[in-house]
């Protein structure tokens, strides 16, 4: 399992983080990102385990403390795949403009988004 994403921060940043999203519960089996679409929102996984899939393949499994579909925004890009909630999940909503604002606000911010896009993308 990685680290949580959250590691990178110190206490009052995860507040601040986490205060310019919004927290929500999805269903097994719902699909909160879908490949080639627009990047409009990412999420911070709290509690659940999504599966991450290109072209209907899974290529990756997400859990607790994971983020997704930070690399769209942060590339500027459609989507790169499909997220599927393999269980409930909890999670935080953020739109794209709050993914913004957070990486101007706190530079730490985005470097940890880009840490993680390229560490799941540089490999192409």
């Amino acid at each position: 399992m990685a680290d949580s994403f959250y590691d990178a921060f110190s206490p009052e940043e995860i507040a601040r983080i986490s205060a310019a999203g919004t927290r929500v519960h999805l269903p097994a089996g719902w699909s909160p990102i879908w490949e080639r679409t627009p990047a409009d929102k990412a999420y911070v996984i709290l509690d659940g385990t999504v599966s991450v899939r290109q072209h209907g393949e899974e290529i990756a499994q997400l859990g607790p403390g994971e983020v997704v579909g930070e690399a769209a925004i942060v590339n500027h890009s459609l989507r790169t795949a499909s997220i599927v909630a393999l269980t409930p999940l909890e999670l935080i909503h953020f739109t794209d403009d709050a993914v913004r604002r957070l990486c101007e606000e706190m530079p730490s911010f985005k470097a940890a988004l880009e840490a993680v896009a390229l560490e799941r993308f540089g490999a192409h």
